[in-house]
């Protein structure tokens, strides 16, 4: 890559695991109180983040503003990156490869996901109580809800793998059997988070949050 890369990449590196790896577990988890309690447990989650002391300067400053830098800068990247997959077809390579291919697919989904969420609650358009029947009337249409499958194992991939490069690149892990260690761990992450988001588009998707949202619907109808 030209020029003095070295801070803005040590940074890209430092965001992606803190505060945003952080914020895709508690994302993961709250989304999942969907899957394990219902409209009424996901709702439970959402009022306890809106309880959270200046929630809105918190997220904007610890995920919203970190999210654009390492999404923007890691566009850069990408398009820096020489792609060798064809010459080179080892794991690691293949790794770099897909961490730059998710990287890309996560930035466009989470751009979507905000303006689809976030940005509706905020022009008022949905209510923070009618997020779960929201989320259950965007993930009905099929096409939309093969898009977030394959968004979601691509941001969780992301994440894991980037985990495994951040601690590889802050000098955690040195040696190629510590490097092993990690891969193996990383890999487990991935296959956790990704299993917590997916069986919560499956719970948005069911009868629960379908008879929430006819209700919310209902309820607009009459009034």
């Amino acid at each position: 890559m030209k020029g003095n890369s070295y801070l803005p990449r040590k940074l890209h590196s430092l965001l992606g695991v803190i505060p945003l790896g952080l914020f895709i577990i508690e994302h993961a988890l709250t989304n999942y109180s969907a899957y394990e309690g219902g409209p009424e447990g996901f709702q439970k989650s959402i009022n306890f983040l809106n309880s959270v002391p200046l929630v809105f300067w918190v997220e904007m400053f610890v995920i919203w503003l970190p999210i654009l830098f390492h999404g923007v800068y890691g566009l850069y990247i990408a398009y820096q990156s020489n792609l060798n997959t064809g010459r080179f077809s080892y794991g690691r390579n293949w790794a770099f490869t897909l961490q730059r291919i998710t990287g890309v697919i996560t930035f466009v989904f989470v751009a979507w996901h905000f303006y689809e969420t976030r940005i509706q609650v905020a022009l008022g358009n949905v209510a923070h109580e009618d997020l779960g029947s929201h989320m259950n009337k965007i993930v009905s249409d099929p096409l939309v809800f093969a898009v977030y499958i394959v968004a979601v194992i691509a941001a969780t991939f992301h994440f894991a793998n980037g985990l495994w490069a951040f601690l590889v690149s802050w000098g955690v892990t040195v040696g190629p059997r510590a490097q092993k260690v990690s891969s193996n761990i990383c890999m487990v992450i991935f296959v956790i988070i990704s299993a917590l988001f997916l069986l919560s588009l499956f719970a948005f998707r069911g009868d629960e949050f379908a008879s929430t949202a006819a209700a919310a619907l209902s309820s607009v109808t009459v009034g």
